[in-house]
């Protein structure tokens, strides 16, 4: 079965070529069927792959398909060659399945589209396909070639509605954001392949671990440029400002970026490449902070936004942030548990909050909702179950076990620390209190507006399927993955440590039990915040916000902590003044200045040339006379 890999991301990419060459001429349910069935049948290979791969011997084994040879320059030969480990089919199974939800929900959802509605699904498939290519790819040009893939994509769907010009802008912003951080890991590569010889995954890690020691200045600058590529990708500080403006395409591209597919790409790469990290502690401390820190800073934002997109747009950032953080203290399976569980119950988010805006005829604003329980039973309940788990509420949740493990790991593991752990807490603090935010202004109290609004909850079973699927992985997902105090099922773990090395731990006075009764408190307190200011007294809130100092506060908060204008004073600014104070182009100038002394030149011996036969004799004359003149002189 395992040679049967390459159909994984071969299917999506045949499914967007037969929609890219003819889908404006099929039937739209022609069209949806490709799109929604080629990524259907591609996750049904995985699951095959999959039981395939773990019942093979030895266990844990690394298979290694090769297609054909790509580039052959001297010693400079990388391959069209597909590798599937225990991290790969982890993120396979999570973009092919989770994709597949998002598909099926997009086949009704995208129903009432006039126009593009194949070209959608060609964009969906191709999005799908890179980034099957970037997790499954053998070598790091391959991977690249995935990486820019879903660079694309992302430009493509954000945009997808072009004709308004926000739309636009916002999908540029995030093809430019992202290209610096393309453009660190691209300079990463280069240093990688001059010093190490190879792009191939696994020969890079090998040969760094035998020849560059650790903190070596040039293990630090690659796994630096490394980070950068990973912290574009992944809307982190401090290249996060495209991530909540990218929520102008429609949900299920929302859905498809924040859960299975672009974001979580940096998270991969810095995974795949964890010896370089390992060989680069500074670096892989700075993975930490900024981790830390983004999981912070969106948290906190997210509790100013209105637009329910926004929100969670925020939240993904935060969640993310939290797999830095555990890439940074080296908790390698904690952050793809992580990364597992954030897929289901955020995908789980985006298709209910999708739900609730198409019934509400496209409004976004939460304050402009309220009461929607009762009208939209079953949208409230999927939406809850993805808060309790994006809250981590204790036992219940998936998003407990993989956000416990995480915090866990941080204090616990030899390059954890306390303020990071600190760090950790207050933001599953946060988390609570915005995602219950959420649950409380949409469908809790009285509706805020006349908006017109659907009597009951038409969705048909393109839309209830993928939602109830994603609605129980997000209840049992953790299950993989239970702590020593719950019944010590590490089946996760096990198997991801198989690829990556389990995290070295160093003892510590808080016990495991405890850890998970504080975290778990922690959340249920938030919970209970959000529970007073947003529906027990909206007062409290609203009478802090009409404040000079409060308003002021929430304005810099909903702006995102004014990082656009930052960016905005520090390069957008001076390089348009540049550009006004060079449009004639100084660089040309010494061309220019070429080009006017042939002119000039041209123009002096065509002087030369009247055409009048006394003009040229006068001329031999005096020649002659000079000439003699001299010789006489001599």
């Amino acid at each position: 079965m395992l040679d049967y890999l390459w159909l994984i991301p071969a299917l999506p990419f045949a499914g967007f070529i037969i929609l890219a060459i003819i889908g404006a001429r099929m039937p739209r349910p022609v069209a949806a069927t490709i799109g929604a069935g080629s990524v259907g049948i591609s996750a049904l290979v995985a699951l095959s792959i999959a039981a395939a791969f773990i019942t093979a011997p030895p266990h844990g084994h690394v298979y290694t398909q090769l297609l054909w040879e790509w580039i052959s320059v001297g010693g400079f030969k990388p391959d069209i060659a597909l590798t599937i480990d225990a991290l790969s089919l982890v993120m396979v199974l999570v973009i092919a399945g989770v994709g597949f939800m998002i598909h099926l929900y997009s086949t009704e959802s995208m129903a009432g589209e006039k126009e593009g509605y194949s070209r959608f699904f060609a964009y969906m498939n191709l999005f799908v396909g890179s980034m099957l290519t970037l997790v499954l790819a053998d070598n790091l040009l391959l991977l690249y070639l995935g990486w820019e893939g879903v660079g694309l994509c992302s430009y493509l769907l954000i945009g997808f509605w072009y004709k308004d010009p926000a739309n636009g802008r916002a999908a540029m912003k995030a093809f430019i954001v992202t290209r610096v951080g393309d453009a660190s890991m691209a300079v990463g590569l280069f240093i990688l392949y001059h010093n190490l010889g190879t792009l191939q995954i696994h020969e890079v890690l090998v040969r760094a671990a035998l020849q560059w020691p650790s903190g070596l200045p040039l293990a630090i600058a690659a796994a630096a440029l490394l980070l950068g590529g990973a912290v574009g990708k992944s809307a982190q500080l401090p290249l996060q400002t495209w991530l909540p403006d990218a929520m102008a395409g429609p949900t299920p591209v929302s859905a498809l970026i924040h859960a299975a597919t672009m974001v979580t790409a940096g998270v991969y790469l810095i995974a795949r490449t964890h010896v370089l990290f390992t060989l680069a502690p500074q670096v892989q401390l700075a993975v930490a902070v900024i981790g830390a820190a983004t999981l912070l800073l969106a948290g906190i934002s997210a509790l100013t936004q209105w637009d329910i997109k926004r929100a969670l747009a925020y939240s993904t950032m935060s969640q993310i942030g939290y797999m830095f953080l555990a890439l940074g203290v080296g908790a390698w399976s904690a952050a793809i548990f992580h990364f597992m569980v954030h897929a289901f119950f955020k995908a789980l988010l985006f298709l209910s909050a999708g739900v609730v805006i198409d019934a509400l005829h496209h409004e976004r604003d939460m304050f402009k909702m309220g009461g929607l329980r009762l009208q939209l039973p079953f949208a409230f309940w999927c939406f809850l179950i993805g808060s309790a788990s994006l809250s981590a509420l204790p036992l219940i949740t998936a998003g407990f076990y993989s956000k416990d493990l995480i915090l866990w790991e941080t204090l616990t593991s030899a390059s954890g620390s306390p303020w990071l752990w600190a760090a950790g807490l207050a933001g599953a603090l946060l988390t609570s209190i915005y995602a219950f935010r959420m649950v409380f202004l949409i469908f809790y109290g009285k509706p805020h507006s006349d908006a017109p609004r659907q009597r009951a909850d038409h969705s048909g079973l393109r839309i209830r399927i993928p939602l109830i699927t994603l609605a129980v992985l997000s209840l049992i997902g953790g299950f993989v993955q239970l702590p020593e105090t719950l019944g010590n099922l590490p089946l996760f773990s096990e198997f991801i440590t198989t690829t990556l090395p389990a995290t070295a731990s160093i003892s510590n006075t808080f016990s495991e039990g405890t850890m998970q009764y504080l975290s778990g408190s922690i959340s249920l307190f938030g919970v209970f915040i959000a529970y007073i200011f947003f529906l027990y007294n909206p007062l409290y809130a609203r009478n802090f916000v009409e404040k000079p100092f409060g308003y002021a506060l929430h304005c810099f908060l909903y702006g995102g902590w004014n990082f656009d204008r930052l960016y905005d004073a520090l390069f957008v600014r001076p390089f348009v003044l540049a550009a006004r104070a060079n449009k004639r182009d100084v660089i040309d100038l010494l061309y220019r200045l070429i080009a006017l002394l042939h002119i000039v030149s041209n123009h002096l011996l065509s002087a030369a040339q009247s055409g009048l036969v006394r003009r040229y004799a006068f001329g031999i004359a005096i020649g002659a006379i000079i000439i003699i003149g001299m010789v006489v002189l001599r």
